[in-house]
């Protein structure tokens, strides 16, 4: 890694700033095997004391963390690292043998030397995980505009929400795709073809009948050999599918939600009260929320679960996990993250379009 210097954090710096050393360098690389995803703290004259990862900041986030708490707050002080006195060929067992993407070099007295790469051992692939697009929802909240177009084909930037979305999901290498629809199915198919124009392939799902936001998975004609990743057709993001998938496995997930923090402020005074005693009062004080961001996670196993020809939403699926008492996990999105369902938010993503997905 050659420029490891610039993921060098010190204790008391706030998880911001892991936070853009983390993107950044992770950001502009889309390969999916082994990408940099670390912070390295360290004391007076570059000492190593302990490493920060994508996860460690969602799982921070999660917990109520402050994006200005001290990074040492969150630090992992128990990392692998590796002496500089080892030859490549014992980094690259060493990498190996851990399932670490890359590992910091130190000499004798915990001194950073620099950061070793698996993707400099071995050629990077693209992913096996089979990406599933729920595109068959009418978009009625959008009245006039989805009478004769379906939301997923609505124009945002010049372009139809659909295609950034598959383009998005090229960018990272994913290749095979299959996607939902029901409403004006043929429209969705005609505009988004076979993938062939992007290099993927792309298989449609057709419902007979509304199958709700999860019943559409039951038409996927065989089981993957991957967990899938399931989203919404309507929803524009700049998540990190490679820090989305490290979470999910590195938390041994059955199924992962993603998730966008929610705040919401009351417009009155909240009274605190015990039988007729008033015991305090807030004024307008703010509740915060995590809320399904309509990103998903799942085992090839899940499909096991959705009943077919039935109508079956994602809330009640992942009840049902919770039931069997799978391990199921919520993966907090700090990126862009805009659902058009509603004519402000489409608004608002015409806006946004050009500063966040210019790249594509």
């Amino acid at each position: 890694m050659k420029d490891w210097k610039n993921a060098l954090i010190s204790p008391e710096e706030p998880i911001s700033k892991a936070i853009r050393i983390i993107d950044a360098e992770s950001m502009g690389s889309f390969r999916m095997l082994c990408p940099n995803r670390i912070a390295l703290v360290v004391e007076a004259e570059n000492r190593l004391i302990g490493i920060v990862t994508d996860g460690d900041i969602r799982q921070s986030h999660l917990q109520g963390f402050s994006a200005e708490t001290p990074v040492k707050s969150i630090m992992n002080s128990k990392f692998h690292f590796c002496s500089e006195n080892l030859s490549k060929e014992e980094i690259f067992v060493f990498m190996k043998e851990k399932k670490i993407s890359q590992v910091p070099i130190i000499d004798y007295a915990g001194i950073v030397k620099g950061v070793e790469l698996l993707e400099d051992y071995i050629s990077p692939r693209n992913p096996d995980n089979w990406v599933v697009l729920m595109a068959g929802g009418a978009g009625t909240r959008l009245g006039e505009l989805t009478k004769d177009c379906p939301k997923p084909l609505i124009e945002v930037g010049g372009r139809p929400v659909l295609e950034t979305i598959l383009l998005n999901f090229a960018h990272f290498g994913f290749k095979k795709f299959y996607i939902v629809v029901n409403f004006l199915a043929e429209k969705v198919i005609e505009m988004i073809g076979d993938g062939t124009k992007w290099g993927v392939e792309i298989k449609y799902l057709i419902e007979d009948l509304k199958l709700g936001t999860a019943g559409g998975l039951s038409l996927i004609p065989e089981k993957p050999t991957a967990p899938m990743i399931v989203m919404n057709g309507d929803v524009l993001t700049r998540l990190s599918l490679v820090h989305l998938l490290d979470f999910h496995r590195a938390n041994n997930a059955f199924a992962s939600m993603c998730v966008r923090e929610l705040s919401l402020q009351v417009p009155f005074g909240v009274a605190q009260v015990d039988g007729p005693n008033l015991l305090d009062i807030d004024e307008k004080p703010t509740h915060k929320f995590f809320v399904n961001a309509g990103i998903y996670v799942m085992h090839p196993d899940v499909l096991d679960l959705i009943p077919k020809g039935c109508y079956y939403d994602m809330p009640d699926l992942f009840k049902q996990i919770l039931q069997l008492q799978k391990r199921t996990i919520a993966f907090p999105i700090r990126e862009y993250w805009m659902d058009i369902g509603r004519i402000e938010d489409l608004a608002r993503a015409q806006s946004d379009f050009k500063g966040v997905f210019s790249d594509l």
